[in-house]
């Protein structure tokens, strides 16, 4: 990164707040299109699949054991377990794997 850092940092700013004051001054009324209001809806919990799925495949020694708890946490939430029982359960996982692949 060469140059003024408070260029960058103004241009973060910028984008930041284009993108919360844009929707509430060009939408004015209700949105009655369902598939935009789905649209919306989903778009939170796929930005933080998004971000965690890598860190929880690279958050271990072996992506294998990361894989495993990331498959275990799916099926528990699945079965909707809540979010805190699948947090032991992909912990837990993640450290067993991990033990039985240093053994290994």
């Amino acid at each position: 990164m060469s140059g003024n850092i408070y260029i960058y940092i103004f241009v973060a700013w910028f984008v930041s707040y284009l993108i919360r004051v844009l929707p509430l001054t060009l939408i004015r009324k209700p949105i009655k299109n369902q598939f935009i209001r789905s649209f919306l809806f989903y778009v939170p919990y796929v930005t933080l699949s998004v971000m965690t799925f890598p860190a929880i495949v690279e958050a271990t020694s072996s992506p294998v054991a990361g894989a495993a708890a990331l498959l275990v946490g799916v099926v528990f939430a699945f079965f909707g377990a809540g979010l805190f029982p699948v947090a032991i359960a992909c912990c837990l996982v993640a450290f067993v794997a991990e033990y039985l692949l240093n053994l290994i």
